[in-house]
């Protein structure tokens, strides 16, 4: 063993990637610091996908006790003290752009390294990817026309159903809808869109906490839960007739539960995870939970994926200021979850974090 080598424990820590997103934003920045904060090496092993010079150039603006490692594979990666591993998949050096500006070059990099990540990924070479933020303008400027990472991802695993769901504080929030005008809303949800953020808030649970019996309140739309009419009637016409239809398959779903009153209970523990109807619904509780600290965790992948719950913040960028608190969470709980799957794997009833 080399001099600053860490001591690799009996059962290998989870390997986990962490994409650098687009590197005209925030994304090198936060990942500096997370990565330069040393509890978390006793949870994971950490290499960025992503551009070795613009890693370098971020550790140095920020004057981290870091220095980068160029690495070509994660096979047989152990960490070294004082290092930050990088691998840089793209085929020549990144081509000149302007922080804080969306661009073709930064876009094309961005989606390089999230194809990368979901290769090692899928090859098993890692235990789990976490997401630095992408810019939405910049990548289809490369000609990437995805609306986010969330359909990338699937499209690249080829998987049929996923969705979202945040985690912060004492919430897991599923989402049956992200982003659409309130008053599109009522006319968007259907019992089948609410049944699959149904099945995959038991899928989150049960095969990523390992909560064997989950239990799932399901938001009502209207107030008072629609005062069985008197305020509109999708809670008795599709949400409803969604927890029903999810019961008789084994999930433990309630009915439609005034939103007001259902987030304080989920905090408190009688829930496990809440399904919410639209946005602002779980965005606003976990945002009071745990604002700066939620993390974004893909459901119904076949790899485990977390990111940060913001964007590329261009109008911070080079300030120093980024906060790395929502990627050092997503982290965390990649970290966790992989920890905790393999734990199952090898027949154990505890897991080892929590």
């Amino acid at each position: 063993m080399t001099a600053g080598q860490i001591q690799p424990p009996s059962a290998p820590l989870p390997l986990l990637g962490i994409t650098m997103g687009d590197p005209a934003g925030i994304g090198p920045e936060v990942i500096a610091k997370a990565a330069a904060d040393r509890s978390l090496h006793s949870l994971c092993r950490l290499m960025v996908i992503g551009s070795a010079t613009v890693m370098d150039q971020a550790i140095r603006q920020l004057r981290l006790p870091l220095t980068v490692r160029p690495i070509e594979s994660p096979v047989s990666f152990q960490p070294l003290e004082g290092t930050l591993a990088v691998l840089d998949p793209l085929d020549s050096p990144l081509g000149p752009f302007t922080p804080g500006i969306a661009s073709a070059v930064t876009g094309a990099a961005s989606v390089s390294f999230i194809k990368k990540a979901v290769e090692l990924a899928l090859a098993g070479s890692l235990d789990g990817i976490v997401t630095a933020p992408i810019n939405k303008e910049a990548i289809n400027l490369a000609g990437c026309h995805y609306p986010g990472h969330t359909e990338l991802l699937a499209d690249l695993t080829r998987t049929d159903e996923s969705g979202m769901m945040i985690v912060g504080g004492p919430l897991r929030v599923m989402f049956t809808t992200t982003h659409i005008a309130i008053k599109d809303l009522p006319a968007s949800l259907t019992q089948a869109k609410i049944e699959r953020a149904i099945r995959l808030a038991q899928s989150a649970l049960t095969d990523l906490f390992g909560i064997k019996h989950p239990r799932i309140g399901v938001a009502a739309l209207n107030p008072h839960a629609g005062e069985h009419g008197l305020f509109g009637d999708e809670e008795a016409r599709v949400i409803l007739p969604a927890s029903q239809a999810a019961r008789t398959q084994g999930i433990d779903a309630s009915d439609p539960l005034p939103a007001d009153t259902l987030f304080g209970k989920a905090a408190n523990g009688q829930y496990d995870a809440v399904v919410a109807l639209y946005h602002d619904q779980g965005l606003i509780p976990l945002k009071l939970a745990a604002f700066g600290k939620c993390v974004n965790l893909t459901v119904g992948l076949p790899i485990i994926r977390t990111s940060v719950d913001h964007g590329t913040a261009f109008d911070i960028v080079g300030k120093g200021i980024a906060d790395p608190g929502s990627l050092f969470e997503a982290i965390k709980l990649a970290a966790t979850i992989a920890a905790n799957r393999a734990f199952r794997s090898r027949g154990r009833r505890e897991a080892p974090f929590s």
